[in-house]
């Protein structure tokens, strides 16, 4: 607390140097000359300028500064040192982008967001209280849904309740689509999908694909809060952003954990659920991703460049392709991005890295890249062939999955075709036109 006191006035003083910060610290907590001199000295050294936006952080520099350490322990008496009065400590920090949503203080975040700062410090939860409670606990914003995967390990669904879904909806929409991302990014980036991401790799003597093990939960709070902070906000609100976009998984949950998968890698999972993180559900992840992974992004960019080859992503799907240079490496060029990416946090799933020379069908995120972006001829005919028994059957004895609407999934299957092909999607709109629904 002494620690946080001095912060806060450090930061309100008119000046910072010796003598303003000396007489701010003085202030706070009375004539404890040696002390205040030293937490003085320990702010100096560690900050040429003002931490401005960052109090937190500098309680932290002060109370771990060894020279206070040094002098509690000397004092014969062990007095406490004491808290006169608190210093109104300024927040704002200097914002990188654009957004109604960057403001200075709690409450006109939650005026920007339509909550209440009740509701807002509720939904954020930055103490993991909505973790603890059994499952039938109407404190949690989350509700979870374990998807089985045969001979894998399971996914979980993380799906934010209505209000918190709103909440980060509107984050979305207002600040996270106007951070900055690396150009290799393609998923959830507007004015790009699997086409551009698949069209830079066409006509390549090899492809090489790669999947990251776990994509959403290994992104974790302290990369949240980093990329917040960048943006602009001071600690206060970074810390409450961060608690409205990540999520730690109850226990009863990970308890409840299906079969499937090695103990590695269910032991993994287990610990990267448990911790804070983006959950795969909440429409405020992909884009926060995006801008957490920039720096792998751009070291991979980099690697690839020093090969002659080229990179993108689309989520956690990573995709290289190049001349003879890449192809008469392969191995040791894989043997780099592991490298890489493990440096960085994550991990790839080697079950998923697929090596594709020209000659095979080269494909990216689904789409055929051997000479030109195009759709898979086998998945094409098998929904034509779906098509046509859905005009000649029914569509009830096409929907093997139960899709809760089917006929929305057959046009989003045809959507998908006509970004590549428009051409081909043609003659599967005239074919589910003649659907009786």
């Amino acid at each position: 607390m002494v620690a946080t006191a001095l912060a806060d006035a450090f930061l309100a003083a008119e000046g910072w140097d010796t003598a303003h910060l000396t007489a701010a610290g003085l202030d706070v907590v009375g004539p404890e000359r040696a002390y205040v001199g030293l937490a003085v000295r320990a702010a100096l050294e560690t900050y040429p300028r003002p931490p401005v936006g960052a109090p937190r952080q500098l309680a932290a520099v002060v109370a771990r500064a060894p020279a206070l350490a040094r002098l509690h322990h000397r004092r014969a008496d062990r007095r406490p040192v004491r808290v006169l009065q608190r210093r109104a400590v300024p927040v704002r920090a200097v914002p990188t982008v654009s957004s109604r949503l960057l403001v200075d203080t709690l409450p006109e975040l939650a005026r920007e967001l339509d909550l209440t700062v009740g509701h807002l410090l509720w939904l954020a939860d930055t103490r993991g209280w909505n973790r603890r409670p059994g499952a039938s606990s109407p404190l949690h914003h989350h509700r979870h849904e374990w998807v089985r995967r045969p001979g894998r390990t399971p996914r979980l669904l993380e799906k934010p309740m209505d209000l918190l879904r709103r909440t980060q909806r509107t984050l979305l929409d207002e600040l996270l689509v106007h951070l900055p991302v690396h150009d290799a990014a393609h998923g959830f980036v507007a004015g790009r999908s699997v086409v551009t991401g698949a069209a830079a790799h066409t006509g390549q003597e090899v492809v090489v694909t790669a999947d990251l093990t776990t994509f959403f939960a290994s992104v974790r709070a302290p990369s949240v809060y980093g990329v917040l902070r960048s943006a602009g906000y001071a600690e206060p609100l970074a810390h409450v952003l961060t608690g409205l976009c990540t999520h730690s998984v109850p226990v009863h949950v990970l308890r409840a954990m299906p079969d499937g998968g090695s103990l590695d890698d269910r032991a993994a999972l287990r610990r990267a659920l448990a911790d804070a993180h983006l959950p795969q559900g909440a429409p405020s992840s992909p884009a926060l991703a995006n801008t957490v992974l920039r720096h792998l992004d751009a070291r991979l960019a980099g690697w690839a460049a020093a090969s002659g080859a080229v990179y993108t992503r689309y989520a956690d799907d990573l995709t290289f392709s190049g001349g003879t240079a890449l192809a008469g490496r392969v191995d040791a060029f894989l043997r780099g991005v592991d490298r890489i990416v493990t440096d960085q946090g994550h991990r790839l799933n080697p079950a998923k890295t697929r090596v594709r020379r020209r000659g095979v069908r080269q494909s990216v995120t689904g789409v055929v890249v051997n000479e030109r972006t195009s759709p898979g001829r086998r998945e094409v005919d098998r929904l034509h062939a779906v098509l046509h028994n859905c005009v000649e059957h029914g569509p009830a004895s096409q929907d093997r999955a139960g899709h809760a609407d089917f006929r929305a999934h057959l046009l989003g299957r045809i959507g998908w075709v006509e970004q590549v092909h428009p051409g081909r999607a043609r003659r599967l709109h005239e074919e589910f036109a003649r659907i009786r629904w």
